[in-house]
């Protein structure tokens, strides 16, 4: 009898847990924090997290055709928002957790010196520029925006290669199908990137701040958990986190 009921604690405490698990839909530059998190928040809350990675204007088309996540962790506010007002999100749970910044990237044997800045750009040495899809990428748009700052859009931009995302952008340097790249400072201080090149942090007003928001979901069947997990980002031990992989946080 001690067997069967065991056995039928173990299957309905699994059982529990299943149902309560969360699907996190994620924007690239999450990658090298979010997996910590999440690890976090399941070993206290235990309640099992699943991360998906990609542009977060794909979700937000994904999202608004049905997609089954629990939360959206956008590279923006304006995704969350739209998705609040087309009734996908639950209105009032959005949060800001993060605001990102861009770098500009490059292997330690391109020979190209990235400490020169945004000039160095317009050299012959550099042949493709690796950036995010700026269609649903704001971190596509943050590299145009700095480009035009600098007066280099007009000049460059026959020579940009388009990531699907942040991340795959990142990957097209470093892989060598790219000269340089320009996207999101958090991959380029996380492994293998941080050692593998050099790079130029841009200013922070040659685009406009990459505020990241996060909203739980309207057909979520764990709206509870979802919320949770928001409060949890919003911690002052998770904002240290955000902080060392090169996010800013606001203090609240």
């Amino acid at each position: 009898m001690k067997t069967v009921f065991a056995s039928l604690l173990t299957l309905f405490v699994a059982t529990t847990a299943a149902a309560q698990s969360l699907t996190v839909a994620a924007a690239s530059d999450l990658q090298p924090v979010l997996p910590e998190i999440a690890k976090r928040f399941e070993r206290e809350m235990k309640i099992p997290v699943t991360t998906t990675f990609g542009s977060s204007g794909n979700f937000f088309a994904q999202i608004e055709n049905g997609a089954p996540f629990d939360l959206f962790l956008s590279a923006d506010v304006e995704y969350p928002g739209r998705l609040e007002d087309d009734g996908f999100a639950v209105r009032g749970s959005r949060i800001e957790y993060a605001v990102g910044r861009i770098v500009l990237w490059t292997r330690k044997d391109s020979g190209v010196n990235v400490s020169m800045g945004f000039g160095i750009l317009a050299s012959p040495r550099v042949r493709r520029i690796a950036i995010a899809n700026p269609a649903h990428a704001p971190y596509g748009r943050a590299a145009i925006a700095a480009l035009e700052h600098e007066r280099l859009y007009q000049e460059l931009k026959g020579k940009l290669v388009l990531g699907e995302n942040v991340s795959q952008a990142a990957q097209f340097v470093q892989s060598g199908n790219a000269d340089a790249g320009i996207f999101a400072l958090s991959l380029a201080k996380a492994p293998p990137l941080r050692s593998a090149g050099t790079m130029y942090e841009i200013p922070d007003d040659w685009y406009r701040p990459i505020i990241q928001s996060a909203v739980v979901l309207e057909n979520s069947r764990q709206k509870d958990a979802a919320k949770q997990f928001l409060d949890f980002l919003r911690r002052p031990e998770i904002a240290r986190i955000f902080e060392q992989a090169g996010f800013a946080v606001k203090k609240s």
